[in-house]
């Protein structure tokens, strides 16, 4: 499996396309992956600079996977789609599939996660593509417990924990695969919390898909 991350620092901090390859190589599937990040770039800007577009026209990548600027989707939602279905037309030109990182909400504005869902969710159904809703799981996860934190101290960007519960939502949702059980070391989380991580990204993906 080649997957294509583009997106900024909710992508790239913590290396979450390494944890999702950790997660998928238990499983018995080999993933490889590039990662095209800016720091707060915008799927626009990214349209703009060209090499996503270079990339994705190469070829050979079976999943390209798009996370816009964290608050875009909330201020601005049809310059996002936009830049999606623009996106989406070079994915699907190349043979590849287009899947959308739900990002989540910041700490202090909790509030904000429904227009990012609609917005990421509207894309997905529009333009028949995969929808990793982690931003959802995120959310459900954090009405149930305190501990641990998925935000880091910015209450922006994703802790460690936050990053391996959105990896073990990248391989439900996109490698159809089961993430309780895979007990692959991550350096930074004790095992006990990898283990309440992946279970509860099971349990809430699981309710999540039956609530459609």
């Amino acid at each position: 499996m080649r997957i294509l991350f583009v997106g900024n620092s909710f992508t790239s901090r913590n290396n979450l396309p390494g944890l999702i390859k950790g997660l998928a190589g238990a499983r018995g599937i080999e993933v490889e992956h590039k990662l095209i990040s800016a720091g707060g770039a915008s799927l626009r800007q990214h349209l703009n600079a060209g090499k996503a577009l270079d990339e994705i026209a190469g070829g050979g990548f079976d999943i390209v996977v798009l996370q816009e600027q964290s608050t875009l989707p909330i201020k601005s939602p049809d310059r996002f789609r936009e830049s999606a279905r623009d996106f989406d037309e070079a994915i699907t030109a190349a043979g590849a599939r287009t899947a959308f990182y739900l990002t989540w909400a910041r700490r202090n504005a909790p509030e904000t996660q429904q227009a990012l869902t609609q917005a990421y969710g509207g894309a997905a159904v529009e333009l028949g593509a995969t929808l990793v809703p982690v931003g959802m799981v995120w959310e459900r996860f954090l009405n149930q417990h305190d501990e641990p934190a998925l935000h880091d101290t910015d209450n922006s960007h994703p802790a460690l924990a936050g990053s391996y519960l959105a990896a073990c939502v990248f391989l439900i949702a996109l490698l159809n695969e089961d993430p309780v059980g895979t007990n692959v070391p991550v350096k930074g989380l004790s095992a006990d919390t990898a283990a309440q991580l992946r279970q509860a990204a099971w349990d809430i993906c699981t309710d999540l898909a039956t609530a459609e």
